[in-house]
C-alpha cells in the first residue's frame, strides 16, 4: 500500500486533537489570525443554529478555554440576531486567557452571564465547555453540570466534541454530554466516528473555518473515514475474459454447515470475481450442488487436496473460515492457503482455530510478506486470537482509554495482516499504521451471515488484484452501502428490519453502481 496520500483522500482525513492543534498553528503561520479562526468557528455554529432552529431561549455553557471562546462568539452573534441568550460560565472571569478572554470582553454588557444555573428554561443548549482536547475525567462540579445539560428537555448542540468524549478514542471520560448535534471544524476526529463517542455526538456537521487544506501535507494524517475517496474499485476490462477478473476459492464447512461458505462465494461473484469455486468434502459438495449453478465445485477434504487445487495460480484468492469448523483440519487448510501465495481472507473459525497458538498463524503470514492477507474478526474472535500477545496486555490492562483503533493497528503490526475489526464502527487497519473507520453501516447489518458476505466481498476484490487495505476498505463500505439500499427501499432511513444476509447479495451490484457514480 502506498502511504503517500493526497487529495481527494485527505478530504476524509481524521485528525486527533493534537493534530488539529497543529493544523491551527500551521494556519496561523500562513497569516490567518487565531482570533479569526475562533470568529469563523463561532460564526459557523451561529449560522447553523439560525438556519435550523426557530428563535428560542438559548443557554450556552462555556469553559475557560478556546471551546468556551467559540461559545462566546456564538452568543454574540445570536444576541445580535435578536435571540434571548444566556451564558453559563464554568470558570471565574479572571481565569479566561488569550482569544477566549478577548471574545468574552466583546460580549454586549447586557447579555446575561452567570456561573450558577440557568435562569430561564432553555429551548436550545450549546455545549462549549471542553471540546475535544480534554485530558482528564469529568468529575465534581463539572459532572453535575453535564448531568444538568443531559436532563434538560431541549436539543443540545456541542461545539467540536461533546464535553467528556475523548476526541482521539471516542471513549467517555467518566461523564459526558449527550448531544443531538455536534459541529466540528476543518476535519472530523476519530472520536466522532468511534463508539461510544459517535452515539454521544448525534449528527456531526463539519464546518470550514478557513484552515488551508495544504496543511494536511505537513500533518500527514494516517486515519481516515472509510469512503470511496480512499479506494478505487476495479475497472471492468473491455478486452479480456473471466480469468482477468480473478478466481476466488471458498472453503466449505461440512454437509450440515454449507450456508456460510455459500454466502461468501456468492458475495465474491457479485462483487466482480471472474470465477468462484467452493471446495470441501464430497458430502458437503453434494449439498452445495443443490444450491449453486454458476459457482464451481472442487473436492478437497484435507489440506493436501487443497494444495493441489491452489497449484493452479489462476486461483488467486481464497476465503477460509465461515462455518469451516474449529479444528486441526481448518488450521492445516489455512497454513496451506498461506503457503500457496494466494491472497487470503481468514474469518470466523479460521481465526478461532489458532486461538491457542496465534504465533503459528502470524509466522505463516509473515513468511511471504508480499502475499495479501486480511483477517476479519468480530470483537470476541479478536480477543481470543490476540489475548496472549503481550502487546495487548499492556493496552488492555494498563491503559483503559486505548481505542478500538489502536488495538486494531497493533494487531495488524503483530500479525502481518490487514485487520478488519468488525462492529458498528468497523476499523480497517494496515500493517503500515494506516487505519480507516467505517460509519455507513446501519444497525440492522448485524444479522446472521452478514460477516460471511463481507469475507466474500473482500475475497472477490482481492481476486481482482486490489491493494489489500483498499480491498478491505471497499468490501466494508460496499457491505454497508448494500444494507443502506435495503433501508432506502423501505422508505425510512436506517430502518432495515427483516433484512437477511441474502438481501445484501442482491443489492451488491446496485451498491457498486452507486459507489462508481461517486468515483
Amino acid at each position: 500500500m502506498n502511504n503517500n496520500f493526497g487529495f481527494p483522500v485527505y478530504e476524509k482525513a481524521l485528525l486527533t486533537p493534537k493534530q488539529m492543534g497543529l493544523a491551527d498553528q500551521l494556519a496561523i503561520e500562513n497569516s490567518i489570525f487565531s482570533m479569526q479562526l475562533m470568529e469563523n468557528a463561532g460564526q459557523g455554529v451561529a449560522e447553523y443554529i439560525l438556519s435550523n432552529f426557530r428563535r428560542t431561549q438559548l443557554a450556552i455553557y462555556c469553559g475557560p478555554g478556546n471551546n468556551g471562546g467559540d461559545g462566546f462568539v456564538v452568543a454574540r452573534r445570536l444576541f445580535d440576531a435578536g435571540w434571548p441568550v444566556e451564558i453559563i460560565l464554568f470558570a471565574p472571569e479572571d481565569k479566561l486567557r488569550g482569544d477566549a478572554l478577548e471574545n468574552f470582553n466583546l460580549l454586549p454588557p447586557v447579555l446575561t452571564k452567570n456561573t450558577n444555573s440557568i435562569a430561564k428554561e432553555p429551548g436550545l443548549i450549546v455545549d462549549a465547555l471542553l471540546g475535544a482536547g480534554l485530558d482528564r475525567d469529568i468529575t465534581g462540579k463539572m459532572a453535575k453540570l453535564v448531568a444538568k445539560i443531559n436532563a434538560a428537555d431541549c436539543p443540545v448542540l456541542a461545539i467540536d466534541m461533546p464535553s467528556g468524549i475523548d476526541g482521539q478514542t471516542g471513549q467517555v471520560r467518566k461523564n459526558a454530554v449527550r448531544a443531538d448535534f455536534t459541529i466540528s471544524f476543518f476535519r472530523k476526529k476519530p472520536g466522532h466516528l468511534l463508539q461510544p463517542g459517535r452515539q454521544f455526538c448525534g449528527e456531526t456537521i463539519l464546518q470550514d473555518i478557513g484552515i488551508p487544506a495544504k496543511v494536511l501535507k505537513i500533518i500527514k494524517p494516517q486515519t481516515f473515514e472509510n469512503s470511496p475517496n480512499i479506494f478505487t474499485l476495479p475497472k471492468t476490462k473491455i478486452v479480456g475474459n473471466k480469468f482477468h477478473n480473478g478466481h476466488c476459492v471458498v472453503v466449505s464447512g461440512d454437509e450440515l454447515h454449507t450456508g456460510a461458505s455459500r454466502l461468501s462465494a456468492r458475495a465474491a461473484q457479485r462483487v466482480g470475481a471472474g470465477l468462484v469455486s467452493i471446495c470441501g468434502t464430497r458430502r458437503a459438495l453434494l449439498v452445495q450442488a443443490n444450491h449453486v449453478t454458476s459457482i464451481m465445485l472442487d473436492e478437497a477434504d484435507d489440506a493436501k487436496k487443497l494444495a493441489r487445487i491452489l497449484q493452479d495460480k489462476r486461483k488467486n484468492s481464497i476465503v477460509i473460515g465461515p462455518a469451516a469448523g474449529v479444528d486441526e483440519n481448518t488450521r492445516n487448510m489455512v497454513l496451506t492457503a498461506l503457503n500457496s501465495g494466494a491472497a487470503t481472507v481468514l474469518d470466523a473459525d479460521a481465526l478461532t482455530s489458532f486461538a491457542h497458538a496465534p504465533y503459528i498463524l502470524f509466522t505463516a503470514i509473515k513468511e511471504l510478506p508480499d502475499r495479501r492477507v486480511v483477517l476479519t474478526p468480530h470483537g470476541g474472535e479478536f480477543e481470543k486470537l490476540f489475548k496472549s500477545i503481550k502487546l495487548f496486555k499492556s493496552i488492555n490492562g494498563k491503559n483503559e482509554t486505548a481505542s478500538k483503533q489502536s488495538r486494531a493497528l497493533a494487531a495488524a503490526k503483530v500479525s502481518g495482516a490487514v485487520i478488519v475489526l468488525k462492529g458498528s464502527d468497523t476499523i480497517i487497519a494496515s500493517t503500515e499504521g494506516v487505519a480507516a473507520i467505517n460509519c455507513n453501516a446501519p444497525a440492522h447489518l448485524a444479522t446472521a451471515g452478514s460477516g460471511d458476505v463481507l469475507a466474500g466481498l473482500i475475497g472477490g476484490l482481492l481476486a481482482q488484484n486490489m491493494d489489500t487495505w483498499q480491498a478491505a476498505c471497499a468490501g466494508v463500505h460496499i457491505h454497508g452501502e448494500a444494507a443502506n439500499l435495503f433501508c432506502e427501499a423501505r422508505g425510512i432511513k436506517g430502518q432495515g428490519a427483516g433484512m437477511v444476509a441474502e438481501d445484501l447479495l442482491e443489492l451488491t451490484p446496485k451498491a457498486l453502481d452507486k459507489i462508481r457514480g461517486w468515483q
